[in-house]
């Protein structure tokens, strides 16, 4: 099916989407913070990608601005829960390239649910030269 790219500094969370989503048919590969998942995306084609917005290092929405800086065509899911401000962040991943956000914690059928959508979707358009 599709080659998803998740990027979450919590093993326990990185490692059941990556359960849940290869049981759904998908393959995935597994980025514990944003530089590691850009470096990833740098050197293996890449579907989709799930991201974690607060993280160390380079956290989730410095993640989607680059990803999407160097592909605005790519499907970008953000996560985020467990702290007072994860809706504010989610709005701005919206804002910045993501095209869903998942509030965490969220089911495994809701995880795949999203990732099926968005990957239904037609990219969007090109801009003009």
């Amino acid at each position: 099916m599709a080659r998803i790219l998740i990027i979450d500094d919590d093993d326990l969370l990185r490692s059941a989407v990556a359960q849940t989503l290869a049981i759904a048919g998908h393959e995935t590969i597994e980025a514990a913070d944003g530089q590691q998942g850009i470096e990833l995306f740098r050197t293996t084609p890449i579907d989709l990608v799930l991201t974690d917005l607060v993280m160390p290092g380079k956290e989730g929405v410095e993640t989607i601005i680059e990803l999407h800086r160097a592909n605005p065509r790519l499907p970008i899911i953000a996560m985020s829960g467990g702290m007072p401000r994860s809706t504010m962040y989610l709005e701005i991943a919206a804002k910045i390239g993501a095209r869903r956000a998942l509030a965490k914690p969220f089911l495994p059928q809701e995880l795949i649910d999203t990732v099926k959508a968005v990957l239904a979707e037609p990219p969007p358009a090109r801009p003009s030269p």
